[in-house]
Protein backbone atom coordinates (compact mmCIF):
# COMPACT_ATOMS: atom_id res chain seq x y z
CA UNK A 1 0.00 0.00 0.00
CA UNK A 2 1.02 3.65 -0.76
CA UNK A 3 2.55 5.66 2.07
CA UNK A 4 1.13 9.34 1.21
CA UNK A 5 2.75 12.45 2.65
CA UNK A 6 0.14 14.51 4.99
CA UNK A 7 -1.08 17.92 3.58
CA UNK A 8 -1.38 21.00 5.18
CA UNK A 9 -4.79 22.72 4.76
CA UNK A 10 -6.44 25.86 5.80
CA UNK A 11 -9.78 25.75 6.46
CA UNK A 12 -12.57 27.69 7.52
CA UNK A 13 -13.06 27.35 11.67
CA UNK A 14 -16.76 27.18 11.07
CA UNK A 15 -16.21 23.81 9.10
CA UNK A 16 -16.46 21.21 11.34
CA UNK A 17 -14.21 22.36 14.15
CA UNK A 18 -15.92 25.40 16.31
CA UNK A 19 -19.33 26.86 15.96
CA UNK A 20 -18.11 30.38 15.33
CA UNK A 21 -20.30 31.58 12.48
CA UNK A 22 -22.40 35.04 13.20
CA UNK A 23 -25.06 32.83 14.71
CA UNK A 24 -22.70 30.55 16.75
CA UNK A 25 -23.31 27.28 14.04
CA UNK A 26 -21.39 24.81 13.10
CA UNK A 27 -21.18 23.91 9.80
CA UNK A 28 -21.30 20.17 8.83
CA UNK A 29 -19.18 18.21 6.27
CA UNK A 30 -19.14 14.73 5.57
CA UNK A 31 -15.64 15.15 3.44
CA UNK A 32 -13.62 17.43 6.27
CA UNK A 33 -14.77 14.36 8.29
CA UNK A 34 -13.22 12.06 6.53
CA UNK A 35 -10.59 13.98 5.85
CA UNK A 36 -9.42 14.84 9.34
CA UNK A 37 -7.38 11.50 9.51
CA UNK A 38 -5.32 12.18 6.66
CA UNK A 39 -4.86 16.26 6.79
CA UNK A 40 -3.63 18.49 8.76
CA UNK A 41 -5.91 21.24 9.26
CA UNK A 42 -5.03 24.99 10.27
CA UNK A 43 -8.63 25.92 10.92
CA UNK A 44 -9.69 29.93 10.76
CA UNK A 45 -12.18 32.41 11.34
CA UNK A 46 -11.10 35.57 9.99
CA UNK A 47 -14.45 36.98 11.82
CA UNK A 48 -13.58 35.92 14.66
CA UNK A 49 -9.84 37.52 14.38
CA UNK A 50 -10.61 41.07 13.65
CA UNK A 51 -12.63 40.97 17.12
CA UNK A 52 -16.22 40.11 15.92
CA UNK A 53 -17.45 38.30 18.86
CA UNK A 54 -19.88 35.08 18.59
CA UNK A 55 -22.46 35.28 17.59
CA UNK A 56 -22.31 38.69 16.08
CA UNK A 57 -24.70 40.78 13.67
CA UNK A 58 -24.19 40.12 10.06
CA UNK A 59 -21.19 41.25 7.57
CA UNK A 60 -22.07 41.89 4.64
CA UNK A 61 -19.89 43.00 0.84
CA UNK A 62 -21.29 46.46 -0.19
CA UNK A 63 -20.48 48.14 -3.37
CA UNK A 64 -19.73 52.32 -2.12
CA UNK A 65 -17.97 54.85 -5.04
CA UNK A 66 -16.51 51.80 -6.60
CA UNK A 67 -15.06 50.01 -3.87
CA UNK A 68 -15.89 46.87 -2.33
CA UNK A 69 -16.43 47.66 1.51
CA UNK A 70 -16.78 45.09 4.22
CA UNK A 71 -19.68 46.07 6.69
CA UNK A 72 -21.78 45.74 9.35
CA UNK A 73 -25.09 46.65 8.55
CA UNK A 74 -26.47 47.21 12.35
CA UNK A 75 -23.81 48.80 13.43
CA UNK A 76 -22.67 50.64 10.27
CA UNK A 77 -19.34 49.48 11.15
CA UNK A 78 -16.57 48.94 7.98
CA UNK A 79 -13.83 46.45 9.08
CA UNK A 80 -12.09 46.18 5.46
CA UNK A 81 -9.05 47.10 6.86
CA UNK A 82 -9.23 45.18 9.52
CA UNK A 83 -10.11 41.98 6.93
CA UNK A 84 -7.49 42.56 4.80
CA UNK A 85 -4.67 43.39 7.19
CA UNK A 86 -5.19 40.47 8.75
CA UNK A 87 -5.69 38.53 5.66
CA UNK A 88 -1.99 39.62 4.64
CA UNK A 89 -0.98 38.74 7.68
CA UNK A 90 -1.84 35.51 8.19
CA UNK A 91 -1.46 34.04 4.67
CA UNK A 92 2.53 35.09 4.87
CA UNK A 93 2.83 33.43 7.92
CA UNK A 94 1.89 30.01 6.27
CA UNK A 95 5.38 28.68 4.98
CA UNK A 96 3.92 25.41 3.55
CA UNK A 97 0.53 25.18 2.77
CA UNK A 98 -0.92 22.74 0.13
CA UNK A 99 -4.93 23.78 0.18
CA UNK A 100 -7.97 25.37 1.09
CA UNK A 101 -11.32 24.71 2.14
CA UNK A 102 -13.21 27.61 2.78
CA UNK A 103 -16.83 28.53 3.83
CA UNK A 104 -19.38 28.98 0.58
CA UNK A 105 -20.44 32.46 -0.46
CA UNK A 106 -19.17 34.32 2.65
CA UNK A 107 -18.57 37.79 2.87
CA UNK A 108 -15.02 36.67 3.77
CA UNK A 109 -14.08 33.55 3.34
CA UNK A 110 -16.18 32.85 -0.13
CA UNK A 111 -14.41 32.32 -3.18
CA UNK A 112 -17.47 32.43 -5.73
CA UNK A 113 -20.71 33.18 -5.67
CA UNK A 114 -20.31 35.84 -2.90
CA UNK A 115 -23.58 38.79 -2.71
CA UNK A 116 -23.00 41.86 -3.13
CA UNK A 117 -25.16 44.76 -1.48
CA UNK A 118 -25.57 48.14 -2.55
CA UNK A 119 -25.55 49.56 0.63
CA UNK A 120 -26.08 48.37 4.24
CA UNK A 121 -29.74 48.85 4.21
CA UNK A 122 -32.45 45.55 3.35
CA UNK A 123 -32.17 45.47 -0.58
CA UNK A 124 -31.32 43.26 -2.54
CA UNK A 125 -28.01 42.26 -3.45
CA UNK A 126 -26.76 43.78 -7.06
CA UNK A 127 -24.08 40.49 -7.76
CA UNK A 128 -23.96 36.93 -6.39
CA UNK A 129 -20.55 36.54 -8.11
CA UNK A 130 -18.46 37.81 -5.72
CA UNK A 131 -15.29 36.54 -3.88
CA UNK A 132 -14.94 37.34 0.08
CA UNK A 133 -12.11 39.61 1.29
CA UNK A 134 -10.21 37.21 2.82
CA UNK A 135 -11.19 34.45 -0.41
CA UNK A 136 -9.46 37.07 -2.63
CA UNK A 137 -6.58 37.56 -0.81
CA UNK A 138 -6.14 33.07 -0.97
CA UNK A 139 -7.24 33.33 -4.70
CA UNK A 140 -4.60 36.22 -5.44
CA UNK A 141 -1.20 34.41 -3.50
CA UNK A 142 -2.83 30.52 -3.89
CA UNK A 143 -4.66 30.50 -7.07
CA UNK A 144 -3.17 27.35 -8.43
CA UNK A 145 -3.58 25.51 -5.17
CA UNK A 146 -5.77 23.25 -4.34
CA UNK A 147 -8.40 25.79 -3.30
CA UNK A 148 -12.44 24.84 -2.46
CA UNK A 149 -15.85 25.42 -0.67
CA UNK A 150 -17.40 22.72 1.36
CA UNK A 151 -20.05 23.09 -1.07
CA UNK A 152 -19.09 22.67 -4.57
CA UNK A 153 -17.14 19.23 -2.68
CA UNK A 154 -19.99 17.85 -2.60
CA UNK A 155 -19.81 17.44 -6.26
CA UNK A 156 -17.67 13.77 -7.03
CA UNK A 157 -15.59 14.79 -9.70
CA UNK A 158 -14.67 18.54 -7.96
CA UNK A 159 -13.79 16.38 -4.69
CA UNK A 160 -12.04 13.74 -6.86
CA UNK A 161 -9.87 16.72 -8.76
CA UNK A 162 -9.42 18.53 -5.22
CA UNK A 163 -8.29 15.31 -3.85
CA UNK A 164 -5.92 14.46 -6.70
CA UNK A 165 -4.12 18.02 -6.76
CA UNK A 166 -3.66 18.28 -2.34
CA UNK A 167 -1.87 14.60 -2.24
CA UNK A 168 0.40 15.83 -5.14
CA UNK A 169 1.39 19.23 -3.85
CA UNK A 170 1.75 17.63 -0.12
CA UNK A 171 4.22 15.40 -1.69
CA UNK A 172 6.37 18.23 -3.90
CA UNK A 173 6.44 20.00 -0.90
CA UNK A 174 8.19 17.34 1.04
CA UNK A 175 10.57 17.15 -2.45
CA UNK A 176 11.11 20.70 -1.61
CA UNK A 177 12.12 20.53 1.72
CA UNK A 178 15.06 17.81 0.85
CA UNK A 179 15.77 18.80 -2.64
CA UNK A 180 17.68 16.90 -5.09
CA UNK A 181 18.05 15.62 -8.24
CA UNK A 182 17.30 11.70 -7.53
CA UNK A 183 13.83 13.02 -5.74
CA UNK A 184 12.91 15.01 -8.26
CA UNK A 185 13.81 12.41 -11.25
CA UNK A 186 11.76 10.09 -8.69
CA UNK A 187 8.83 12.13 -8.04
CA UNK A 188 8.57 12.83 -12.00
CA UNK A 189 8.39 9.25 -12.82
CA UNK A 190 6.08 8.45 -10.12
CA UNK A 191 3.76 11.37 -11.18
CA UNK A 192 4.15 10.60 -15.27
CA UNK A 193 1.12 8.84 -15.75
CA UNK A 194 -1.01 11.35 -13.48
CA UNK A 195 0.59 14.30 -14.84
CA UNK A 196 -0.34 12.91 -18.25
CA UNK A 197 -4.06 12.68 -17.10
CA UNK A 198 -3.90 16.14 -16.58
CA UNK A 199 -1.83 17.76 -19.28
CA UNK A 200 0.52 16.37 -21.29
CA UNK A 201 2.27 19.07 -23.10
CA UNK A 202 3.39 20.61 -19.72
CA UNK A 203 4.15 16.67 -18.40
CA UNK A 204 6.68 16.73 -20.89
CA UNK A 205 8.06 20.42 -20.03
CA UNK A 206 8.16 18.84 -16.44
CA UNK A 207 10.27 15.83 -17.79
CA UNK A 208 12.60 18.47 -19.83
CA UNK A 209 13.26 20.01 -16.58
CA UNK A 210 14.01 16.67 -14.61
CA UNK A 211 16.28 15.62 -17.34
CA UNK A 212 18.04 19.06 -16.15
CA UNK A 213 20.36 18.59 -19.84
CA UNK A 214 21.23 22.35 -19.29
CA UNK A 215 23.17 21.56 -16.07
CA UNK A 216 20.79 23.85 -13.60
CA UNK A 217 21.30 24.17 -10.09
CA UNK A 218 18.71 21.90 -8.25
CA UNK A 219 16.94 25.27 -6.72
CA UNK A 220 16.10 27.12 -9.79
CA UNK A 221 15.23 23.47 -11.26
CA UNK A 222 12.56 22.99 -8.48
CA UNK A 223 11.40 26.17 -8.96
CA UNK A 224 11.09 25.74 -12.92
CA UNK A 225 8.98 22.00 -12.16
CA UNK A 226 7.13 23.61 -9.58
CA UNK A 227 5.65 26.84 -11.84
CA UNK A 228 4.81 23.87 -14.53
CA UNK A 229 3.52 21.09 -11.92
CA UNK A 230 0.94 24.17 -10.64
CA UNK A 231 -0.11 24.85 -13.95
CA UNK A 232 -0.63 21.24 -15.04
CA UNK A 233 -3.03 20.55 -12.07
CA UNK A 234 -4.86 23.59 -12.65
CA UNK A 235 -7.72 21.72 -14.44
CA UNK A 236 -9.43 18.48 -14.03
CA UNK A 237 -8.20 15.69 -16.62
CA UNK A 238 -10.86 14.94 -19.27
CA UNK A 239 -12.34 11.46 -19.61
CA UNK A 240 -10.61 11.00 -22.96
CA UNK A 241 -7.21 12.14 -21.68
CA UNK A 242 -7.72 9.09 -18.75
CA UNK A 243 -8.62 7.14 -21.96
CA UNK A 244 -4.84 7.57 -23.51
CA UNK A 245 -3.35 7.13 -19.84
CA UNK A 246 -5.05 3.44 -19.54
CA UNK A 247 -4.16 2.66 -23.52
CA UNK A 248 -0.67 3.34 -22.82
CA UNK A 249 -0.82 1.43 -19.33
CA UNK A 250 -2.49 -1.79 -21.59
CA UNK A 251 0.67 -1.77 -23.62
CA UNK A 252 2.84 -2.88 -21.14
CA UNK A 253 1.14 -5.91 -21.08
CA UNK A 254 -0.12 -6.55 -24.46
CA UNK A 255 2.39 -9.26 -25.74
CA UNK A 256 0.97 -11.34 -22.48
CA UNK A 257 -2.66 -10.91 -22.24
CA UNK A 258 -5.13 -13.26 -24.58
CA UNK A 259 -7.60 -12.04 -27.01
CA UNK A 260 -10.83 -12.30 -24.71
CA UNK A 261 -8.53 -10.24 -22.18
CA UNK A 262 -7.87 -7.21 -24.57
CA UNK A 263 -11.41 -7.24 -26.18
CA UNK A 264 -12.92 -7.35 -21.95
CA UNK A 265 -10.54 -4.05 -21.53
CA UNK A 266 -11.36 -2.48 -24.89
CA UNK A 267 -15.27 -2.68 -23.96
CA UNK A 268 -14.93 -1.58 -20.65
CA UNK A 269 -13.04 1.49 -22.17
CA UNK A 270 -15.57 2.03 -24.57
CA UNK A 271 -18.26 1.71 -21.86
CA UNK A 272 -16.14 4.36 -20.09
CA UNK A 273 -16.26 6.64 -22.73
CA UNK A 274 -20.34 6.40 -23.58
CA UNK A 275 -20.70 7.13 -19.40
CA UNK A 276 -22.27 3.90 -18.54
CA UNK A 277 -19.59 2.82 -16.25
CA UNK A 278 -16.90 5.10 -14.31
CA UNK A 279 -12.71 4.51 -14.90
CA UNK A 280 -12.95 1.81 -11.74
CA UNK A 281 -13.47 -1.41 -13.82
CA UNK A 282 -10.77 -0.49 -16.30
CA UNK A 283 -8.10 0.95 -13.39
CA UNK A 284 -9.20 -2.56 -10.89
CA UNK A 285 -8.08 -4.83 -13.96
CA UNK A 286 -5.29 -3.14 -15.06
CA UNK A 287 -4.37 -3.29 -11.26
CA UNK A 288 -4.86 -7.00 -11.26
CA UNK A 289 -2.47 -7.05 -14.43
CA UNK A 290 0.09 -5.07 -12.31
CA UNK A 291 0.00 -7.74 -10.06
CA UNK A 292 0.39 -10.63 -12.32
CA UNK A 293 2.70 -9.56 -14.23
CA UNK A 294 4.95 -8.01 -11.35
CA UNK A 295 5.15 -4.44 -13.28
CA UNK A 296 6.98 -2.55 -11.15
CA UNK A 297 6.90 0.76 -13.17
CA UNK A 298 3.19 1.01 -13.34
CA UNK A 299 3.16 -0.44 -9.40
CA UNK A 300 4.74 3.02 -8.63
CA UNK A 301 2.59 4.87 -10.58
CA UNK A 302 0.52 7.42 -8.50
CA UNK A 303 -2.62 7.75 -11.31
CA UNK A 304 -3.87 4.09 -9.81
CA UNK A 305 -3.83 5.59 -6.52
CA UNK A 306 -3.41 9.28 -6.16
CA UNK A 307 -4.78 9.47 -2.51
CA UNK A 308 -6.00 7.23 0.46
CA UNK A 309 -7.89 4.49 -0.27
CA UNK A 310 -10.01 5.21 3.06
CA UNK A 311 -10.84 8.48 0.40
CA UNK A 312 -12.64 6.77 -2.50
CA UNK A 313 -16.81 6.70 -2.02
CA UNK A 314 -18.75 4.40 -3.60
CA UNK A 315 -22.34 5.71 -4.63
CA UNK A 316 -24.51 3.75 -2.24
CA UNK A 317 -27.22 3.41 -4.68
CA UNK A 318 -24.64 1.40 -7.04
CA UNK A 319 -23.00 -0.37 -3.97
CA UNK A 320 -24.61 -3.97 -2.46
CA UNK A 321 -24.77 -1.56 0.65
CA UNK A 322 -27.68 0.44 -0.70
CA UNK A 323 -30.98 0.21 0.69
CA UNK A 324 -32.57 -2.82 -0.24
CA UNK A 325 -35.25 -2.89 -3.14
CA UNK A 326 -36.92 -6.07 -2.76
Amino acid sequence: MRTFVTPKVVISKCIEFEPCRYNAQIIASDFVKMLKPHVEFLPVCPESEIGLGVPRDAIRLVALQETTRLMQPKTGRDVTKEMKSFAQDFLSSLGGIDGFILKASSPTCGIRNTKIYPGIEKVAPISRTATGLFGDAVIERFSRFAIEDEGRLRNARIKEHFLKRLFTLARFRELKATPSMKNLINFHKENKFLLMSYNQAEMKVMGNIAANSDQKPISELIKDYEAHLLKALSRAPRYTSNINVLMHALGHFSDRLNDGEKAMFLDMLQRYREGKVTICPATTLLKAWIVRFDEEYLRTQTFFEPYPQDLMEIDPISSHKGRDLW
